[in-house]
């Protein structure tokens, strides 16, 4: 046997998951339901992790394989990377040509309507630099495994992308998903599928480098993080919690409440045990608020600068994406700010205070943290979005209020909501401070 190749068990596993995969992204796109499509396929590779990840690793994706090759997480080396990717492109193409022959019908692969090729790479670069640094750092990294988290945080990397960046690219994320298509869909027009798999390769590259940075010990440095390193977690996290943000609103997604906590959860449980996943400087303050040392006022400080930064880059990354749109951060219509503060307070401190009981008391939470967080703005935004647009993070606000300037809008607004979220993440640190006094012994 030729040295590093895998085993037959392996190689059925990463068939039978692709193309799994990519016939559900088949069978959604020609009759499912638009407010389900991208939990769905997101569904059905996390059930698919879960199911065959004990059995081939579960990458069920080329641009997945080459950033694990890359980082060295590949058993088999580069000669593993090539026949799973060999074997993934294959079964994508055989589901694409199976779900075309259930309905008689196929789908053409190529930037949506109104969108061009660098808005469609940005697109699939972005996202599929988030699917391979969320797989790396919740499937590879030393500080995280083992875990029971791995298989939500990946497949809800797709709902986060379905729903914003799809509405851009269409949104793949893998190059045995592209092909496929493309491949299914000759007789329309061929050719978008190598493009796009380039592009999701290069995503792939840049999410290696970047978990380098953040996980130093994975390469033989020390594993007490520098405060650089734990910047670099704060601006990567905040940056994709801000761009899903502006990408579901300008795209008019049918679920973008769900698709930005998903990224918020995502990036959550890659991130947790780097810099705590703050993402928001109003959580940095109610952590600094409630004591016990946990943040430092002067590294909260320094937090709170990069997050509102990570904010600000990405809501220019979305708005040159929409061809530059942008939206207002305002009271929603028939309420004023009075009733924004209202909700804005609320729902910040329902989010700072979870964030305290489920991560920084002395038992947190071991797997459930990430999800009960980002559940927090799954139920603010429902419940108060069209009362102040469920903002509940002065990252976002300052982001929205930052790229809306392009066109001729009001900047204040940011101050006025962050004004409100600070509020919220203090009384959430006096609540705490009241209800878990053993915190304090």
């Amino acid at each position: 046997m030729v040295e590093g190749m895998p085993s037959a068990d392996k190689l059925i596993a990463e068939f039978v998951g692709t193309f799994l995969l990519v016939f559900t992204v088949g069978c959604n796109v020609l009759s499912g339901s638009p407010a389900w499509i991208g939990t769905s396929i997101g569904c059905v590779l996390m059930v698919s992790i879960y199911a065959l990840g004990g059995v081939s690793g579960a990458n069920f994706n080329p641009a997945v394989s080459v950033a694990l090759g890359l980082a060295g997480k590949m058993d088999g080396g580069w000669t593993q990377v090539g026949v799973y990717c060999a074997v993934q492109i294959i079964a994508g193409i055989v589901a694409a040509l199976s779900y075309g022959a259930l309905f008689f019908k196929v789908f053409n692969l190529a930037p949506s309507p109104g969108f061009g090729w660098w808005e469609a790479m940005l697109a699939e670069v972005l996202y599929t630099f988030m699917l391979c640094f969320v797989v790396l750092n919740v499937a590879t990294a030393k500080k995280n495994t083992p875990n029971q988290f791995y298989g939500l945080a990946i497949g809800f990397v797709i709902i986060a992308g379905a729903y914003g960046a799809g509405a851009v690219s269409g949104g793949c994320f893998n190059p045995a998903v592209a092909l496929g298509i493309d491949v299914s869909s000759a007789g329309l027009g061929f050719g978008w599928g190598f493009a796009y798999a380039g592009y999701e390769l290069l995503g792939a590259a840049l999410a290696y480098g970047a978990f380098r940075v953040v996980r130093p010990d994975d390469f033989g440095e020390s594993d007490d993080y520098s405060l650089g390193t734990r910047l670099v977690s704060e601006f990567i996290g905040t940056f994709f919690l801000v761009l899903t943000v502006g990408l579901n609103v300008l795209g008019k997604s049918a679920g973008p409440v769900w698709s930005i906590a998903a990224s918020l959860m995502c990036m959550i449980y890659a991130l947790g045990n780097c810099s705590g996943a703050h993402f928001n400087p109003a959580v940095t303050l109610a952590i600094i608020a409630a004591g016990r040392d946990k943040c430092k006022p002067s590294e909260g400080a320094a937090y709170m600068g990069v997050q509102i930064l990570g904010g600000i880059c990405a809501s220019f990354t979305y708005a040159a994406m929409h061809h530059g749109a942008t939206f207002a951060l305002a009271p929603g219509k028939g309420f004023n700010f009075g009733h924004a503060a209202v909700a804005e307070i609320v729902f910040t401190f329902v989010l700072c205070y979870v964030v305290l009981c489920v991560a920084t008391v002395k038992e947190p939470s071991k797997d459930m943290f990430g999800l009960a967080i980002a559940s927090c703005v799954t139920a603010g935004g429902y419940a108060i979005g069209a009362v102040s647009g469920g903002s509940l993070n002065p990252a976002v606000s300052f982001g929205i209020s930052s790229a809306n300037i392009i066109n001729k809008g009001m900047f204040y607004n940011c101050l006025i909501y962050s004004a409100y979220e600070f509020v919220g993440a203090g009384l959430a640190a006096g609540v705490f401070h009241a209800t878990h006094p053993d915190e304090y012994k």
